[in-house]
């Protein structure tokens, strides 16, 4: 079976564009986590949770360069991983791209890279490396509400609001996204929607 090798493909606009991994990664870690509030109530042992939203998926791998044979410099390599950090003329910040190896399609920005020099030529040019590199996922607004399950929002309901609740409570439980409380506040002509009284009536509309 031939050997996948990991690629990263970075979306420049108009146009992408493949950096080369010399050595696919002995190993990769993903992180994610969830951000809650948590509200102390009086008579009770422990706070109340409410999730607040999701959080962002980290990519992280040690990822080695080595030119010795050629006798090059091995930045010439690591130079392209490292420069997804800097701003695109076109985009005006670092691009997104993608880390493919097999199974694995990871979309995101890079957000750290360390690099390691670890051989040297005579002439004090590196030749072996290895870069710790960070990435983390990237989606659009519209891409990430594509991927919400609307089932608890097919029809308008209406509610009566409780003592220090607010809409972007009402968005998490009604829409499982708390970013949704515009769509509230739009329904039922909310400015400001931190003066909010309670017992006052609120629609919660249905998505389209």
């Amino acid at each position: 079976m031939a050997l996948k090798k990991a690629m990263i493909i970075v979306d420049k606009g108009s146009s992408k564009e493949t950096v080369e991994v010399l050595f696919n990664p002995n190993e990769y870690s993903l992180d994610t986590s969830n951000s809650y509030s948590w509200d102390n109530v009086p008579g009770l042992s422990m706070p109340i949770g409410q999730f607040v939203s999701g959080g962002t998926t980290s990519l992280s791998m040690d990822i080695f360069f080595d030119t010795y044979e050629k006798g090059t410099d091995v930045r010439e390599y690591t130079r392209k991983i490292s420069g997804l950090l800097d701003v695109d003329k076109d985009l005006h910040a670092p691009p997104i791209c993608r880390f493919v190896w097999g199974s694995l399609d990871f979309k995101g920005v890079v957000q750290k890279v360390n690099q390691r020099f670890t051989m040297f030529l005579d002439s004090g040019i590196p030749v072996r490396a290895t870069l710790k590199v960070t990435f983390l996922s990237w989606y659009s607004k519209t891409e990430q509400l594509q991927q919400i399950p609307r089932q608890s929002a097919d029809r308008t309901k209406q509610k009566l609001l409780k003592q220090g609740e607010q809409l972007w409570m009402i968005a998490s439980h009604e829409y499982e996204d708390p970013g949704l409380w515009r769509e509230i506040a739009d329904a039922n002509g909310i400015d400001n929607p931190l003066k909010l009284q309670s017992g006052r009536r609120i629609t919660v509309p249905r998505l389209e």
